[in-house]
């Protein structure tokens, strides 16, 4: 098998114990960490390299520059030695070590940015450096390039279609890009209409859910259409961080804070649908990404006070 195609049909896993307290609704969610490089990060990544490549305007020489708060910076760093092209990542400083090692061991140059400026800031600075110097770099531009959502279009979204024998009724995700939101959503309502496209972001501009964009505050993605979604949940980020835990303990999911936040937002949503209702929802990536977070130790600290978490 080509390394590439470990990219995609990620399983879809039902949580059961999640969504016992729902009354005859279910939680599915996609488990991406599965993919190549741990997210659905891959798909997009691997779409705008191949495009790139096809195009002409990624060849021998070039470097693969981009900002990213982490995941997608891992899926360029692994495609990058798989395709054979250095990387370079634009990447803000107060991105998670493990995530920052990754990009190391796998080759990419990664260049800190401003932490108060978030992915704006990082965004910004692979900007200015690739608009420089354009005979060196490439610059897939994840938050402005049609492949990114057209991955998701293309594979998540059919791939969901076919794991719910038709059945889902409700997709619910965070937005970072919007890539997966956006393409996945698109997809399933041309099979089925009727499917409700929820939106997660985070409650606040000051959130600790990386890989989430708190849209109001700001830049937006080009391709992300505010009014296309069927309506939107907010994500508290110690709801997420609480979820997370729940999601390893309960469900033996070693996921991140974004799949946290997805799951907690699925329920929140779960409680307000009728029976019968199927909600898919996202598992970005490991919770091995995340390890020096603090909210872990806390959990066991909370736990060990008769919490329950």
């Amino acid at each position: 098998m080509p390394v590439l195609d470990l990219i995609g049909n990620t399983p879809l896993v039902e949580l059961k114990k999640i969504s016992s307290e729902l009354a005859g609704v279910s939680i599915w969610a996609k488990a991406e960490f599965r993919n190549l490089s741990g997210s659905v990060k891959d798909r997009a990544a691997k779409a705008m390299l191949l495009e790139g490549i096809e195009s002409g305007r990624l060849r021998p020489g070039k470097t693969i520059i981009d900002a990213s708060s982490g995941n997608t910076g891992i899926a360029y760093a692994v495609l990058g030695a798989v395709l054979g092209y250095p990387v370079k990542i634009y990447l803000p400083a107060n991105a998670s070590q493990e995530r920052k090692t990754i990009l190391a061991c796998c080759g990419a140059e990664v260049v800190e940015t401003n932490p108060l400026e978030s992915s704006d800031g990082a965004f910004l600075a692979a900007k200015a450096e690739a608009e420089a110097k354009p005979e060196h770099y490439f610059w897939p531009n994840q938050y402005n390039n049609d492949a990114n959502w057209r991955a998701h279009y293309n594979t998540t979204g059919p791939e969901i279609w076919e794991q719910t024998g038709g059945g889902v009724t409700h997709f619910i995700t965070g937005m970072g890009t919007s890539g997966t939101f956006m393409g996945a959503s698109r997809r399933l309502k041309e099979f089925n209409p009727d499917i409700r496209a929820i939106a997660v972001q985070p409650d606040s501009p000051f959130h600790g859910i990386e890989g989430t964009k708190h849209m109001a505050s700001t830049i937006n993605p080009g391709f992300y259409d505010p009014a296309f979604p069927d309506g939107f949940i907010e994500a508290n980020t110690e709801a997420a961080y609480a979820m997370t835990v729940r999601l390893a303990r309960e469900e033996g999911l070693f996921v991140g804070i974004s799949s946290g936040a997805n799951v907690q937002a699925a329920l929140d949503l779960g409680r307000t649908l009728p029976p019968g209702s199927l909600i898919v929802t996202v598992l970005c990536d490991s919770g091995f990404r995340y390890l020096s977070d603090t909210f872990w130790s806390v959990a066991e600290q909370v736990e060990g006070e008769g919490s329950g978490i």
